[in-house]
């Protein structure tokens, strides 16, 4: 393991592509579960449940105050743990209307070009699901200097097809409840890509599900850790609210960023392109990859033949951002599942590249043990 290939580029691993994904494997069922699933930052008990069930076999599960779940599998050595944010954004009701529109505030960080006219459902408190769509002033009666301006926060609203206030709240909504996408799993024409909502971070949460179920059948030199955190869309609140025992020795945050391979990019550095394998995220302003840790992983995929695209981003961020404040620095990086238009009501991915996250968060994890775990510290 000491010795170096620093041949990390995208096309080194590309040369595999082909060959390797002909063994792929994917569920489509787990992915349609966790993408249809309705938990936006801070409503995350659908996707709790379905990291409770998918993982009851693997190890034991607790869950903490904060909302926070966790399945651990305890080893002889240092502790690894897989994350991944259970939360995607979406809306809350802030107050309804007379004439009964819901006004809205957002969850997480939405781009508002993309909201007029969408379908979203609003989550009762009894656990019903209303459908609406989101509405805003028809083009035509705005003025010609308003109609090619974003609509901001305050201009948008849900329409349910209520006439009143009291109709609305006949139905159980109520100031306070979750608004979320209303958009169901489809597979592309294309083999391999998906179409779907909450792929960020839904394609982390399927990896570390996938990747813990596959590494619970096998002896391991590391306790491993799966955690599912909270709230990460509004602040990386979940991962800052690790309990001091909760906090890994090497942390691998599991991810669903932004690919860059789509039309009016630039292609001259792309680092994210569908098909071409996990990306593994070695800077963004949030977190800080330790070159050792990077080596470390990226020699491990080469030696695996497992597809990766190492990437350095200058916006964004992930749970990773806890190390430092909150983690007294553990060594932290980033696998991530490449995706089309995230932070909008349908995104795209591609299946192989979700194989190839599982490949490399289970080959890094069997290689950590009491000794080897110190060649990724400074």
């Amino acid at each position: 393991m000491k010795e170096k290939n620093n041949d990390f580029t995208t096309k080194s691993f590309a040369k595999r592509t082909v060959e390797w994904y002909a063994g792929g494997m994917f569920d489509r069922e787990l992915l349609e579960r966790c993408s249809n699933a309705c938990a936006v930052s801070g409503f995350e008990d659908e996707l709790r449940a379905i990291f409770r069930h998918e993982l009851r076999s693997s190890g034991d599960i607790s869950c903490a105050v904060s909302g926070n779940i966790v399945c651990e599998k305890k080893g002889p050595g240092p502790t690894v743990a897989l994350i991944a944010h259970m939360d995607e954004i979406g809306f809350m009701v802030q107050g309804i209307t007379e004439d009964g529109f819901l006004l809205l505030v957002p969850l997480g960080g939405w781009w508002n070009h993309t909201l007029p006219s969408q379908r979203v459902l609003v989550q009762t408190r009894d656990g019903r699901r209303i459908a609406g769509q989101i509405g805003t002033k028809p083009p035509h009666l705005l003025p010609e200097s308003q109609r090619s301006q974003v609509m901001p926060n305050d201009a948008l609203f849900v329409d349910i097809g209520a006439s009143s206030r009291s109709e609305v709240e006949e139905l159980g909504i109520r100031i306070g409840c979750a608004v979320v996408p209303d958009v169901k799993l489809q597979a592309l024409d294309i083999p391999h890509r998906w179409m779907g909502k909450a792929f960020d971070n839904r394609a982390g949460v399927y990896c570390m599900i996938e990747a813990m179920r596959r590494l619970a059948l096998e002896p391991l030199d590391c306790t491993l850790r799966a955690i599912g955190t909270v709230q990460e869309e509004v602040g990386t609140r979940g991962a800052r609210a690790l309990s001091s025992d909760m906090i890994p020795d090497l942390a691998i945050i599991l991810e669903g960023p932004p690919a860059d391979d789509t039309y009016g990019q630039s292609s001259v550095c792309r680092q994210g392109v569908l098909g071409r394998g996990v990306q593994v995220r070695l800077y963004d302003p949030t977190n800080i990859t330790p070159p050792a840790l990077a080596d470390f992983v990226l020699n491990i995929a080469e030696q695996e033949g497992i597809p990766c695209q190492p990437t350095v981003r200058r916006t964004g961020g992930t749970d990773a951002a806890a190390s430092y404040p909150n983690w007294a620095g553990v060594p932290a990086i980033v696998f991530g599942v490449p995706t089309r238009y995230i932070h909008s009501h349908n995104s795209i991915l591609d299946d192989r590249d979700l194989e190839a996250c599982v490949r490399l968060t289970c080959a890094v994890v069997r290689r950590i043990n009491s000794g080897s775990h110190t060649l990724y510290l400074p």
